[in-house]
């Protein structure tokens, strides 16, 4: 019997996948505890239908993402900082201050969307790269100064 799993089961399928198992495990464990469904024409079509829509709603989140990349590189934030002798710097910039100063010039930026390969702690210009979505990396520019 040929299935289609509608729940990610280890070590069995995921959403969406269309597998041959044996009749008794599809009737008496998948189907009956909700992992899959029997495959027919009307489930194959349901299936496909939201393919199509997972695919579009995908297809708008990278066209944000993108528009919004555009917005980002164009900004400059700006941090001061207390200096010692030789204007060493005293600690770093972290993540929390780039996404505070992010929300500050409205933009919603999850802290763990910030990659700082280096910590920041020196006077001037790094770069900073934010993953606004899986293929989609701004790079914005963090001025430290005293």
């Amino acid at each position: 019997m040929e299935v289609i799993f509608i729940k990610d089961l280890k070590n069995q399928g995921k959403k969406g996948q269309i597998k041959k198992v044996k009749d008794g495990y599809a009737q008496n464990y998948l189907i009956k505890n909700g992992y899959a469904i029997i495959k027919n024409k009307e489930n194959l079509a349901k299936l496909n239908n939201e393919m199509k829509k997972k695919e579009q709603e995908a297809e708008i989140k990278r066209k944000d993402a993108l528009a919004q990349k555009t917005k980002l590189e164009k900004e400059v934030l700006e941090f001061k900082v207390r200096t010692g002798t030789g204007d060493k710097v005293f600690g770093s910039i972290s993540v929390k201050q780039i996404k505070e100063a992010l929300e500050k010039k409205s933009y919603k930026i999850e802290k763990s969307m910030i990659k700082i390969s280096t910590p920041i702690s020196s006077l001037g210009f790094h770069n900073v790269e934010i993953e606004l979505y899986s293929d989609v990396y701004a790079t914005i520019k963090v001025h430290v100064i005293k």
